[in-house]
This record gives structure tokens, sequence and C-alpha cells, in this order.
């Protein structure tokens, strides 16, 4: 039987770094870098790392990163990357809703969705980051970034696309492997208001939650998220 589709869709997939959605590397590593201080004591999980594009860049600096994704290709494209340039980047296939990591860290990220709003259900999304949460240490950072509501609410996406009482975008994705095979599948993803997030990060165990644009040109701390951008990001601390 097929997994979900967010597994399905990472096998084997063909180009992940050449999506338009993964270019924007060095400057979002950038903005990691000044929200930590620039501090290189600092270690980092990266959640649903996919290739490993932030671990790696992160690991070019001088950081210690664990990627962690579901999928076993996309992160053995990493393991090939980190051993050639001898980088201090670990890749681990696991489940972000299934993490047993305590206390070992003091930077998480899930950016470009990662393994957040993917997933089935808000129950899984909570879990998630209840996860993260104990995997930081006191006083840890999480950065994320997750699809806006409000920006659905204010267009038209296609009849029946997105569902105003789940926030959730049902929508089919034409996918090409590796060994150029095609598949179809049918997607669900979830948007979320900031007072959402807020609230879900706050159960998690954050004591404190901030919000940043995400605009084309970039992460930027000094721009509030509005129904303009596609994705909200977040600053949480424990």
């Amino acid at each position: 039987m097929p997994g979900p589709w967010y597994v399905e869709l990472y096998k084997n997939f063909a180009d992940y770094d050449q999506e338009p959605y993964t270019q924007g590397t060095q400057g979002e590593v950038d903005f990691i870098e000044q929200e930590i201080g620039h501090d290189r004591a600092k270690t980092i999980l990266d959640v649903g790392c996919g290739t490993g594009r932030h671990a790696l860049e992160l690991g070019r600096r001088g950081y210690q990163v664990v990627g962690l994704d579901l999928s076993e290709s996309l992160l053995a494209q990493g393991r090939k990357v980190a051993q050639a340039e001898n980088l201090d980047v670990t890749f681990i296939t696991g489940d972000a809703r299934a993490l047993d990591f305590e206390a070992q860290f003091d930077v998480a990220l899930s950016i470009c969705e990662g393994a957040f709003s993917l997933m089935e259900t808000d129950e899984m999304d909570l879990l998630i980051l209840e996860n993260v949460a104990r995997a930081l240490r006191p006083g840890g950072k999480f950065i994320l970034t997750t699809p806006n509501a409000a920006f659905m609410l204010t267009r038209d996406p296609g009849a029946g696309a997105f569902d105003a009482v789940t926030f959730r975008e049902t929508f089919t994705l034409e996918a090409t492997g590796v060994d150029g095979s095609k598949k179809s599948l049918d997607c669900t993803q979830r948007y979320y208001t900031c007072p959402e997030l807020k609230w879900l990060l706050k159960q998690a165990g954050f004591r404190t939650v901030q919000f940043f644009g995400v605009a084309k040109t970039g992460f930027d701390r000094q721009v509030r998220p509005s129904q303009d951008h596609f994705e909200i990001g977040v600053i949480a601390e424990g």
C-alpha cells in the first residue's frame, strides 16, 4: 500500500534542490545565524530537512547540526555532500511525530514547512511541536515557517480547493521520479493563523512566540505577517 502523499512525493524525488521553494537558502541561513547570535557553540536540529540545504549551509559556517527527515533518498543526497565537504552534520531517518530527543539541542528549525502542516490531522501537528519543545534545552529557540490561512482566505484558489472550516487545501500533484516515472498524488495541507500558532506553541510548552514576515525578498523580523504572505514565520522560545 502507498504511504501518505508527503512520503510518496519524496521517494526518489527528482531535482528537489531545483524547486522554487529551495532557492533562498543563503538568506534564510543568514537570518537563522542572526537569530542565534552567530554562536557556533549552539547545536541545531533541522526537522524535515529534505536534502539538508539549511543543515549543510550551517555546517559550512561551523555549526553542529542534526538533520531529520522521513525520506531516505533525500537524506542520502545530504549525507553525500556532508561527507565530501567534511561537515559536522549528521542525517538521520525519522518521523517528527516520534522524536526521542530530550533536551539535546539549543535550536530547532522547521523551514519551508518541514514536517509541520503536511500531516493528516491538527493533533499530529501539535505532537510535532511538543516533540520539538522536548528536544530543546531550557531557553532553546525554534524557528518555523508554515502556510498562512489569511493568504488563502483573501484569494480564490479554485472551487473546493480550500476549506474555510478546516483551513485545509486539497490538491493533486504530478510527481516525477529520478528514473522518469510519473505518479499522481492526492495531497492536503493545513494553513494556520497567527493566533492558532501561538496557542499551539504555548500548549506545546514554549514560553514566548513571535512572528515575522516571509516575503519574496526573504525572512524579515521587521515585517509583520499579512494576507500578502503565503507563509508565516515564527520564533518560539522555551
